[in-house]
């Protein structure tokens, strides 16, 4: 390690001291992600987020950097922070640092006293929604380059992306890397901080992603509704005939999936990696607040890892149709939606998958029932390659000297899309995946917040990965 680790956290502890107030304010703007406000462009919130992060970074990155947002008619703008290398470092390739600003709807549920958009400190605990899923992220990034600077270090090239579609799947990501490819050069390690921690007491690194297909599944079996006493017995249910769909594909017993398409062979290192975090005391059932007696499908913690990083799952996230009980009739529904999120083993292949569901919906339908299957969202995983001596060195000695212990590695059972993306296009690539969210963080659900010491010790391990990076022939 060839920065000093108290310089390197004085230093991010400093800057984090005015990150927490640009971050409450961002907080308090609802920037949705496109998939969730249509209108966003008449809104303007992911133009103020933007703006602000923008603006940021104008103040604080390097003198020597560039400071731009790429925009393309008609999509969510990306902001790129351009940094040249330490003068005397000849090396030509990018290190690239991802994060996103868009953000998820708002969610009901949140406790007394915090709400969405409304900033709450408590302890080390930041609440409101992007905070932890994404907006800490460009203020990581820069952060830990100031840190290199301030110790005397030296960092290759490093491009700062900060997108504004990932919680829409990155639907404008592609056509953004089209045009900028060029520019980006040659990327030989990325730097993703949008994942996750089973705790926070060690730098984790996310070395599996799950994929993903969302689609919408529509039973219709009469043109309009009629009376569920006149017509019961003689016009079946949709309800029944999505019902029986849906057992094709999945165990209604034990939730397992049953078509060939969504499967895949678990690697054995991934096994073994399973093995050693549920060693460590890892859970992926610990941070979940099961109602009542409510158990597990999964056996043992092991067992439990593996059903969520590497194996299919569905989870029925949203049904049409149906009234709510309050209004509910004597009425036999005209028809039934039901919207399925598929998680997918990240080595499985979306259109694959698509295929094999679609034939499975739409086949032999029972009571001739109309079948609509309208795909939403499809995105595929990703699983690491090999990590380089060089970095496993580095990461090891920062997490040591930041967290106290030696890096913790894990699969996510979530989807980064972004991170598929690059590993096709720069296929001899390092990439670090980390992230402070950790347990009840709850991205995406009420009562979301960043762990602000598991940020700041990001920040200060980055530094050191960054560094150790420019060294490397």
């Amino acid at each position: 390690m060839t920065l000093d680790a108290r310089t390197v956290a004085a230093t991010v502890d400093r800057r984090w001291a005015g990150i927490v107030g640009v971050l409450e304010e961002y907080i308090s703007i609802p920037a949705k992600s496109p998939a969730f406000d249509a209108d966003w462009q008449a809104h303007g919130h992911l133009e103020r987020a933007m703006t602000l992060v923008h603006d940021w970074c104008v103040a604080h990155a390097p003198l020597d950097a560039a400071v731009t947002v790429h925009r393309l008619e008609g999509r969510t703008p990306v902001l790129v922070v351009d940094v040249p290398a330490t003068p005397g470092i000849e090396r030509t390739d990018t290190v690239l640092l991802y994060g996103h600003l868009d953000k998820q709807p708002e969610m009901t549920g949140w406790r007394q006293g915090l709400a969405p958009w409304t900033p709450v400190i408590e302890g080390d605990r930041l609440y409101g929604r992007g905070g932890a899923d994404d907006g800490y992220s460009a203020f990581a990034a820069l952060s830990a380059l100031e840190a290199v600077a301030a110790c005397g270090g030296s960092h290759g090239r490093c491009v700062v992306l900060i997108e504004a579609s990932e919680e829409s799947g990155s639907v404008d990501l592609p056509a953004h890397l089209e045009t900028l490819t060029e520019r980006l050069g040659d990327v030989s390690l990325v730097i993703c901080l949008d994942s996750g921690a089973p705790d926070y007491d060690a730098l984790w690194l996310t070395t599996s992603l799950r994929g993903m297909v969302k689609l919408d599944l529509r039973v219709d079996v009469v043109e309009r509704g009629v009376h569920s006493g006149l017509a019961g017995g003689a016009v079946p249910s949709s309800f029944r005939v999505l019902r029986r769909l849906l057992d094709r594909v999945e165990d209604p017993d034990t939730g397992r999936i049953l078509l060939d398409a969504l499967q895949a062979e678990i690697p054995p290192d991934r096994v073994a990696e399973a093995a050693a975090a549920a060693a460590a005391g890892v859970d992926a059932r610990l941070d979940v607040a099961f109602a009542g007696a409510t158990r597990s499908d999964a056996g043992d913690a092991q067992d439990a890892l593996l059903a969520t990083c590497w194996r299919p799952a569905l989870a029925t996230i949203g049904i049409d149709g149906v009234p709510s009980v309050a209004d509910a009739g004597n009425v036999l529904r005209p028809f039934t939606t039901a919207a399925l999120s598929f998680r997918l083993p990240p080595t499985c292949r979306p259109a694959e998958a698509i295929d094999a569901l679609r034939e499975a919906f739409t086949t032999d339908v029972p009571n001739a029932a109309t079948v609509t299957v309208t795909v939403d969202e499809a995105a595929a995983g990703w699983n690491a390659a090999p990590t380089a001596p060089w970095l496993q060195a580095a990461l090891d000695a920062a997490s040591g000297a930041h967290f106290g212990r030696p890096t913790g590695a894990w699969g996510i059972g979530a989807s980064i899309p972004f991170m598929a993306m690059l590993g096709e296009r720069y296929p001899d690539a390092q990439f670090v995946i980390t992230g402070a969210l950790g347990p009840e963080s709850n991205a995406h659900g009420p009562n979301e917040f960043l762990h602000l010491p598991t940020a700041r010790r990001l920040s200060a391990c980055m530094a050191h990965v960054i560094d150790a990076h420019a060294s490397v022939c």
